[in-house]
């Protein structure tokens, strides 16, 4: 991930307006305003979102402004921009950064920053972003937050004002492909629908367990077959035999390894 902070030469002000995180391998990109940014002086694209008090530009909307600010794939002297620029391919991001993110339409500009230089303003609105998630077995979606929060989000309830919702809903193999975003800013199915994060806060619930409960119950309660040998006083063979017979269940079956819950050790030692 890169980080730049924008600047509009336009304003009477010396500080960034706010900051573009461009995550390159997903070719996505955040713009992050700051707060202190008022409609009239945000860039035009994101007047009615500072309007309504958004400061987090979605991921849509981000990618638009960006455009804004490159040479498209389609331009008919393509070829010779590319070798005048030694670029093998075209690259939304190269020629974003080419041109330092100005466009004919404002004053902004980027500068290149660090991860340290991003105020601390901005690190903690992204430490509410998504972690990781999963969905429980009657399709409830678990996220857990930077900031050790999780959230149980019904997408039913998303699903009724959006259709695609709707469709994850229905095929398994849709919802199993959930992963998070870049930055943690929304949630993907099948690299394709997207849900933002603050639809999925807005319709989550909070749970009392924290992420870290969550880490600690898997590292203290889950246990490789190596382990489960050792628990059960058994060589591999014989416990193979056991999740033949249904007398031990996996809680995920692995191609070399299985894993074990202690729980279900515990009672096949009792048995």
């Amino acid at each position: 991930m890169k980080s730049y902070a924008i600047y509009d030469e336009e304003l009477q002000r010396t500080s960034a307006i706010g900051y573009l995180f461009c995550y390159e391998k997903a070719e996505s990109f955040i713009v992050e305003l700051c707060e202190d940014l008022d409609e009239w002086d945000a860039p035009l694209l994101f007047q009615g979102l500072v309007k309504r008090g958004i400061y987090t530009i979605p991921r849509d909307i981000s990618i638009l402004w960006v455009r804004e600010r490159v040479i498209p794939s389609g331009r008919q002297n393509i070829g010779s921009i590319l070798k005048n620029h030694k670029l093998k391919e075209y690259s939304e991001m190269a020629f974003f950064q080419l041109s330092k993110g100005k466009c004919s339409q404002d004053g902004c500009y980027i500068t290149e920053i660090s991860e340290e230089q991003i105020p601390e303003k901005i690190r903690n609105r992204r430490m509410r972003n998504i972690r990781e998630c999963f969905f429980t077995e009657d399709r409830q979606l678990v996220c857990m937050l930077w900031d050790n929060t999780v959230r149980k989000v019904d997408l039913t309830k998303i699903s009724k004002k959006n259709n695609d919702i709707a469709k994850v809903l229905k095929y398994k193999e849709i919802y199993d492909s959930v992963m998070v975003g870049p930055g943690g800013y929304s949630v993907i199915f099948n690299e394709a629908i997207e849900i933002g994060i603050a639809d999925l806060m807005e319709s989550g619930l909070v749970l009392s367990l924290s992420a870290n409960d969550f880490y600690s119950i898997i590292r203290n309660n889950v246990v490789d077959t190596s382990r489960a040998c050792e628990m059960l006083q058994c060589s591999r063979q014989n416990l193979s035999y056991l999740v033949k017979e249904n007398k031990l269940t996996p809680i995920i079956c692995g191609t070399k390894e299985n894993w074990y819950t202690k729980g279900e050790l515990a009672r096949v030692m009792s048995e």
